[in-house]
């Protein structure tokens, strides 16, 4: 049996789908999985030990050009992978119009994804053949994605699963020079929507209370966020540094070799609680209890408003403002559980 799954992006929620290739691969050993993912993203499931194959697009570039040769050119050659592929399953674990698209042009005979609210977007259902219903005993988005192994005849697990990045950590730390001698945390000061950031006050106080408590402080950055980040260490003072520019791999191994994780609802916190590094999330506007970083070794700062559960967004915005001695707190409280 060849199976399709899309799950496209982002950092956060492919390490959230995860759990459900594992499932996937547990259900039926003998099938052939697919798994589709925009191309940047691609060193987080290019290995993973439940993916046979994947296949990359780069549908930002195509929106921006939808009429351009190029783009015309690698829809085409993505359809023929398809069809060299004839896939007798797609399981859409987006729901969004892009990821219905793609798996439409799968053309496998079945198509699923997930029922309304747990989709995110309604168009995104004229693509399947059939849905089916997220988690309605577990709130987390893990649980729901899991649902989806009914599509291959498996069963979700009873409890919900930890997602487990710890396969990405040797090629990771291969290709990566940097090195602290003392031990050190990391502070996340982006996320992928302007309300979810913490202020670089905030964070630089958090990284004071980090070095006092004996950990030198590295501050992690992404595209558009060198700035803010040097403002962060110039306020931060000694023992807070710049991280070098990191791709993927250099930067799955600056969290895997770091004593604590701090950050936003972003997906870099997501991933370093998948390594099993101890890691703080601070959520702002989005829900925790469907979104939050899953581990073992994870503490919540929340302030967001409730949430409605099931729900296809995790969005409810700020209900009160979080400060740099809360953070401190929770981190202390973090560490403590880990003693």
């Amino acid at each position: 049996m060849r199976v399709v799954l899309v799950r496209l992006s982002a950092l956060g929620d492919i390490v959230h789908t995860w759990p459900l290739a594992v499932a996937i691969r547990s259900a039926r050993p003998e099938i052939h999985l697919t798994w589709v993912v925009e191309e940047p993203l691609s060193p987080l499931v290019e290995g993973h030990p439940a993916v046979d194959a994947v296949i990359t697009v780069t549908t930002k570039r195509w929106r921006k050009r939808p009429f351009s040769a190029r783009t015309r050119a690698e829809i085409a050659a993505l359809k023929s992978r398809f069809q060299e592929l004839q896939p007798d399953l797609s399981i859409d674990a987006q729901g969004t119009l892009k990821s219905g698209l793609i798996t439409r042009w799968c053309k496998a005979p079945r198509r699923v994804g997930l029922a309304r609210p747990w989709r995110r977007e309604v168009v995104a259902g004229l693509a399947y053949t059939d849905t089916l219903p997220g988690s309605t005993a577990l709130p987390h988005v893990i649980a729901t994605n899991l649902e989806l192994v009914r599509a291959v005849g498996g069963k979700p697990p009873v409890r919900s699963t930890h997602p487990d990045g710890r396969w990405l950590l040797d090629d990771a730390r291969s290709r990566f020079n940097g090195s602290w001698e003392k031990e050190y945390a990391v502070l996340l000061p982006g996320a992928g929507q302007p309300e979810k950031i913490l202020s670089a006050s905030t964070l630089a106080d958090t990284a004071r209370y980090l070095v006092s408590s004996g950990r030198d402080t590295v501050v992690a950055w992404g595209p558009s966020e060198r700035d803010r980040a040097i403002e962060i260490v110039e306020l931060g003072g000694a023992g807070v540094h710049l991280a070098p520019p990191t791709n993927l791999f250099e930067l799955t191994a600056l969290l895997g070799s770091a004593t604590l994780v701090v950050g936003g609802d972003t997906g870099p916190v997501h991933l370093a609680a998948s390594l099993g590094v101890p890691t703080l999330a601070v959520f702002l506007t989005t829900n925790p209890e469907r979104n939050h970083p899953a581990g073992a070794k994870v503490g919540i700062v929340s302030g967001a408003a409730p949430g409605r559960v099931p729900s296809g967004s995790a969005t409810t915005g700020r209900a009160r403002e979080v400060s740099a001695a809360e953070i401190s707190t929770a981190i202390k409280d973090l560490l403590r559980t880990q003693e």
